[in-house]
């Protein structure tokens, strides 16, 4: 047994199915020892992806999705990952490795102080410098990467850890010459020092699941918020993505909310909880909405930039907040009745407290809204019949939104195409839905890809990509084929940042640093032997899809490259 064995040990007790990575020497018995205990090991070609990967896992299962990287620039290349974790609150276990505890500090190969970059971008976050504490403390971060508002955790593992005790003691020359009164001092202390890292490593052994019960809502709250929500006449509930963070519940929380019966915006991984065309789901003008309620419920959203910092609700309105973190609870704007809880729960507590009967005023309301809401689709529909001189987005988008399955699983990573993709394609279902989150972060597709098929491998995995984000993503389509992961991938390709160059351009005039090339990316990944559709006649978008869904089909990892025609849809905007 070595410490890797450990390690290993308490993945295999947390039921860790996967365990994502790029390998170095500094974690390579934690591989293996994973592989022997039947953790598939899913190597990647950047640590960012192996962290976005493990994300994925935890949004799609409701565990800690876990990655391991190696020291040094293997633990710095996840920051990136590790904050968007932080944002978008997922449980991800971190495991890093080190230098060795005697020589850290005094130069060795890829030896930093990684506690300090990663503690800020992270929840909690531990050094461990025995073998011994390698179970507990991986255990501890079981535990604080669930509790409250969940979120990434980091554990060091220094290399000396994680190898068996013979070799260590080589390492630190058990056998080394010398009679000089300092050789000698040095050996002792050298024995010393190994003696202390594996002294009680034989007693620990790991221990039962760790399970984190979601936090409830106080019951006089309860009845606070159902006094108000049934003297509203214009009632609104906005559901983000906390709200999803009980993944055995969701469908349970779908019920929910048709029994509430109030009309519903979803937002993050919320997309798709009550399936397509549900008369309770609103899509289109949210702002005017919110402005018009006289009752908003916020379930896991802060009153951040996607909300105007609180502006777009009323001052009149009763403003119900109900948030697992207590910073998010109050961000920007104090509620009328803030409820420190697990949103899901909260609100599936509220739908069984419910009396029958509700105030006459919601029909004419939800009739009001879902009549504004189908004025836009109608106008969606008109402007995707505009000829762009290459493919429409809005008539590329429509016709996805045409092909996917019950099964599918949608992955936007991008900025105008993939808010354009957000608005128009409908996810069939709960959890069939996932986008970076807060922090906005490019580069996530690959990684949630992988996740999710490997989650789900029968279903249908749609990446949506603009063709600026899918330059973080080409080299995993490698990943894919070693991995066996046939991912459908779209990359909306208009030659350009056009999110950031539509501002730059009418503020500053200059194009600079904008402007790409409608490269052929779908040669790119044939050279990793994934498959490459290209795309340049919008009359040919739906037989392009269905070439590459064949593709999929069969096994192979596929890219459609669609050339966009240059449009502007900023009147009326589908964007936010």
């Amino acid at each position: 047994m070595h410490g890797g064995d450990l390690v290993a040990d308490v993945l295999k007790a947390q039921g860790t199915p996967f365990l994502f990575t790029l390998v170095g020497g500094h974690i390579s018995p934690i591989l293996v020892a994973a592989k022997q205990r039947g953790i598939r090991v899913i190597d990647t070609r950047h640590e960012a992806t192996a962290v976005f990967a493990a994300d994925a896992v935890a949004r799609l299962t409701g565990r800690p999705g876990v990655a391991a990287v190696t020291a040094g620039p293997g633990v710095t290349n996840t920051v990136t990952a590790l904050k968007n974790a932080q944002m978008a609150q997922s449980p991800v276990v971190l495991i890093g490795g080190a230098a060795p505890t005697a020589l850290q500090g005094r130069g060795a190969l890829q030896d930093i102080d990684q506690m300090a970059v990663i503690r800020p971008v992270v929840k909690w976050a531990k050094q461990v410098r025995r073998v011994k504490e390698l179970i507990p403390t991986l255990e501890e971060a079981f535990r604080r990467a669930q509790d409250g508002a969940p979120g990434p955790v980091f554990v060091e593992c220094p290399v000396d850890l994680l190898y068996d005790e013979a070799t260590v003691r080589k390492w630190y020359g058990a056998d080394r010459g010398g009679k000089s009164l300092a050789d000698k001092a040095t050996k002792q202390y050298l024995r010393f020092h190994v003696n202390r890292l594996f002294s009680g490593a034989s007693q620990v052994k790991p221990g039962a699941r760790v399970e984190v019960a979601p936090p409830a809502p106080d019951p006089a709250s309860i009845d606070r918020v159902i006094e108000r929500l049934l003297n509203a006449q214009r009632p609104l509930l906005l559901i983000g993505s906390q709200a999803m963070l009980d993944v055995a519940h969701a469908g349970d929380l779908a019920q929910a909310l048709e029994t509430i019966g109030a009309p519903v915006y979803l937002s993050g991984m919320a997309r798709g909880l009550l399936g397509r065309d549900h008369p309770l789901q609103l899509r289109h003008k949210r702002r005017e909405a919110l402005r018009e309620a006289d009752f908003v419920l916020l379930a896991g959203v802060p009153c951040d930039f996607r909300l105007d910092y609180g502006n777009h609700i009323r001052r009149s309105a009763v403003y119900v907040s109900v948030n697992r973190s207590r910073a998010d609870l109050t961000k920007n704007r104090k509620p009328t009745i803030g409820l420190l809880a697990d949103p899901s729960l909260t609100l599936r507590t509220l739908a069984t407290m419910l009396p029958g009967q509700r105030p006459a005023g919601w029909q004419a309301w939800q009739a009001s809204l879902r009549s504004r809401d189908d004025a836009r689709n109608a106008e969606i529909a008109q402007q995707a019949l505009t000829p762009t001189g290459k493919v429409n987005p809005l008539h590329l988008c429509m016709e996805i939104d045409r092909q996917i399955t019950p099964s599918s699983i949608l992955i936007g990573d991008g900025g105008d195409f993939v808010a354009t993709a957000s608005y128009v394609i409908q996810p069939p279902g709960p959890l069939r839905w996932l986008d970076p989150g807060a922090f906005g972060t490019l580069g996530v597709g690959a990684g949630f890809a992988l996740g999710a098929k490997l989650v789900h491998p029968d279903a249908d995995v749609w990446v949506l990509y603009g063709d600026g984000s899918f330059g973080y993503s080409v080299a995993e389509f490698d990943t894919f084929v070693r991995h066996a992961a046939p991912v459908l991938a779209v990359v909306g390709n208009d030659a350009s940042w056009s999110q950031i160059a539509r501002e730059q351009v009418e503020m500053l005039g200059d194009p600079v640093a904008t402007e790409l090339a409608h490269s052929g990316y779908e040669r790119a990944v044939e050279g990793f032997g994934a498959a490459g559709v290209h795309l340049d006649d919008p009359e040919l978008a739906a037989e392009a899809l269905e070439q590459a869904r064949r593709q999929a089909d069969a096994g192979k990892p596929v890219v459609v490259n669609a050339i966009l025609g240059k449009t502007d849809f900023r009147k009326g905007s589908i964007s936010m």
